[in-house]
């Protein structure tokens, strides 16, 4: 892959324009290394701080790439944003998110932003965190039941969007008044939920990677407890909500295979009877195919594992009105699991090859040949039975003379000055 320096196309240029985007709404550009679509349509996408984002019309043809900083139209004055995506693309992102042209207001770009406008963009950028700060200060003076969760200044600093999250419905008309004698701009308000608010200050999720709501999600479906229950996941409410006190949208991302897989399973409301039992619906494994069926319909007693085909002949039995001996008809062989060992995907070898080699490559180079003679030069001692009674008497000897030995102080008695006589030399 080239990374040279040009004005445009699929490769890396001066701007960072390449297929991929690093933002959590960009999109891949299929397209780039196709002049002749950007030619098809005069409107460009523009995305601004975190989610926000919008289509205006290029209507004075101004050379636009992706990575460009724009200045467009808004009301009141005007708002910074990069170009984010140009040419056929963004027709058909417009068609994905509905926005119609002829429906709705039609907002320009003006200019390539310049050195003044970049300016005031980073000026208002600098004021956000110290303005929600205040701004939920006054909210709590206020005893609205609210929480603002990101502010977000317009390019020109002339307008600030407040972003708060609530349970009930709040009357702010009165924090409206205060805002705008506070702060001096134009102030809209936006509720977002508890998962939007999450997305927009991010953070590091119990998986140890970054969060799925400020990395690549935009749309959040409801998640509910049955998505735990189908996938046998512990009803633990701490383990199952995320960061935004909410149930963590990573479980709906399985749910559907685990669906699919679950309609090869019997119901478990079925109970399994034998001549001896009832079995009751214990516990489903549908990566192995087993389910456990318990004696007692509450808790987990004389607990048979057996394969879902097995439990579909019991089933298919006891509607003709017979029941087996066992439940489970497998031999010990059978049941018995199968132990895999290390297997190499890419095709390596063990990684003890390198000591194999080295002990056969020491057994070449030594040509010497072997002698069967100890190496030691010592003379060795063959014991015979009396040496061993001998060596037995000494060590019983030495263990009574320990043993009948006058014991010794175990601290010795400190000497005191006055037991020295001075005359003595």
């Amino acid at each position: 892959m080239e990374y040279t320096l040009n004005t445009g196309g699929c490769r890396m240029n001066k701007k960072g324009c390449h297929r991929n985007s690093d933002k959590k709404l960009g999109t891949f550009d299929w397209m780039c290394d196709l002049p002749e679509t950007l030619k098809e349509t005069d409107f460009v996408e523009v995305q601004f701080k975190n989610t926000r984002k919008g289509y205006f019309l290029n209507s004075t043809k101004i050379p636009l790439e992706k990575g460009d900083i724009v200045a467009v139209e808004a009301s009141p004055g005007h708002d910074i944003g990069e170009v984010t995506l140009v040419g056929k693309l963004v027709l058909l992102q417009m068609k994905k998110y509905n926005v119609i042209s002829d429906k709705m207001e039609v907002r320009r770009i003006y200019r390539k932003a310049k050195e003044t406008d970049l300016e005031k963009y980073q000026e208002a950028k600098l004021k956000e965190q110290s303005t929600m700060i205040r701004a939920r200060q006054i909210a709590d003076s206020l005893k609205l039941n609210m929480k603002i969760g990101d502010v977000e200044f317009q390019g020109d600093g002339n307008k600030a969007i407040f972003y708060y999250i609530a349970d009930d419905r709040v009357d702010f008309r009165q924090l409206i008044k205060v805002f705008a004698e506070t702060f001096r701009v134009r102030i809209e308000m936006k509720q977002i939920g508890a998962r939007q608010e999450a997305g927009r200050i991010g953070g590091i999720g119990p998986c140890g990677r970054e969060l799925c709501c400020s990395g690549w999600m935009t749309s959040f479906n409801s998640v509910s407890t049955s998505a735990a229950r189908y996938q046998d996941i512990s009803l633990n409410p701490q383990k199952l909500a995320g960061q935004c006190a909410k149930l963590k949208c990573c479980m709906n991302f399985e749910l559907d295979t685990y669906m699919d897989a679950l309609k090869q399973f019997p119901s478990k409301e079925i109970n399994l009877e034998t001549l001896d039992n009832t079995f009751y619906h214990f516990k489903t494994d549908v990566f192995k195919g087993l389910i456990s069926y318990s004696t007692s319909p509450t808790f987990g007693a004389n607990v048979v594992t057996i394969t879902a085909e097995r439990a579909k002949e019991v089933i298919a039995m006891n509607k003709k009105g017979s029941k087996p001996d066992l439940l489970d008809n497998r031999t010990e062989e059978e049941i018995k699991p199968i132990v895999v060992e290390y297997e190499s995907g890419v095709g390596q070898d063990s990684l003890t090859r390198f000591d194999s080699n080295k002990k056969h490559s020491k057994n070449k180079s030594n040509n010497k040949p072997q002698n069967n003679r100890p190496q030691n030069n010592k003379p060795q001692i063959v014991k015979t039975d009396k040496n061993e009674k001998l060596e037995k008497q000494d060590k019983t000897d030495n263990k009574q003379n320990k043993q009948n030995a006058p014991s010794a102080p175990r601290f010795q008695k400190p000497i005191k000055k006055t037991d020295i006589d001075p005359n003595k030399k």
